[in-house]
């Protein structure tokens, strides 16, 4: 936690006056506390200051999602610096489960987001799907986005932490055959939540919210993997998103190949437990490609 006296004087200089704090629980890279004002209480994450650009991207993606004003999110009230520390100001919410109500609405509030698009493929800057870097550069075709951007990346990083052998093998194979699953389906570059499993959505009364979003322009199918990946999502968000944006017929054949992603990610977060997962998913999608034989 920031030093009390700093954070307060930080905190004061943004237009934000601080009367009390307390921790909350907000997620597990950031500290988060509840602080009290004259005008409501504010919520705030704090990370050490070698990490602030994580708190950065999060705010640059809430902002970009916000601005689409298709789905709610925390608005953004401020950031800064105390000390040592980074910090996010936003708007407090009073956050429960999404009921099937809620997810109906999240469902078409997604469909929405997703129609606002971008002629590339990418961000503006690099951002974090967790605490990992995620590599942004634009590109203008999808497959070599998804490949070089997201899965090469994630094989470097797991060979890095000594994840070779078979993972490396296999996932190096299928780097080489993703143009495969794109023969037929050219994805418009949509803007994404990036990070969309069911703790990172929630609602305020009836009204659904999205945040600690890992914003980019890309697949809006990878926002649909995702969600599917964890579980917490019933049919009515499903059926919602469907009536509003339907999705292309052979959806369930890149599926794994965009949850790969978020499989490998974790992997290299937090270690072996997700290797054979990884791996399956990889054996999965190399079966369903026949490769010609070489002469």
């Amino acid at each position: 936690m920031p030093d009390g006296a700093e954070l307060e004087a930080s905190l004061a200089a943004s237009g934000i006056v601080l009367n009390s704090a307390r921790p909350v629980a907000g997620g597990d890279i950031a500290a988060s506390f509840r602080v009290e004002t004259d005008s409501g209480p504010v919520f705030v994450k704090t990370l050490p200051l070698s990490d602030g650009d994580i708190l950065e991207a999060e705010r640059d993606g809430l902002a970009a999602l916000a601005a689409t004003m298709t789905v709610r999110t925390p608005a953004v009230l401020a950031s800064g610096i105390a000390g040592d520390d980074a910090w996010l100001a936003l708007e407090w919410l009073d956050l429960r489960s999404l009921s099937a109500g809620t997810e109906q609405e999240l469902g078409r509030a997604l469909a929405r987001l997703h129609r606002t698009t971008d002629d590339r493929h990418g961000w503006h800057r690099d951002n974090f799907i967790g605490r990992t870097p995620q590599l942004n550069a634009r590109q203008a075709e999808w497959p070599t986005f998804f490949r070089d951007s997201r899965l090469a990346f994630q094989l470097r990083l797991a060979a890095d932490a000594g994840f070779d052998g078979r993972l490396q093998d296999r996932g190096h194979r299928l780097l080489e055959v993703v143009p495969a699953f794109f023969t037929s389906y050219e994805p418009a570059p949509s803007l994404l939540h990036g990070d969309l499993w069911a703790g990172n959505a929630a609602a305020v009364g009836g009204t659904p919210v999205i945040f600690d979003p890992a914003a980019y322009f890309g697949d809006r199918e990878t926002d649909l993997a995702m969600t599917r990946l964890f579980g917490g999502y019933g049919r009515p968000f499903y059926e919602a998103y469907d009536r509003e944006y339907p999705l292309d017929a052979d959806y369930s054949g890149r599926e794994p190949l965009y949850q790969l992603y978020h499989v490998l990610n974790h992997l290299n977060l937090f270690g072996s437990a997700y290797l054979s997962r990884a791996e399956n998913l990889i054996d999965q999608l190399l079966g369903k490609i026949q490769r010609p034989r070489r002469n």
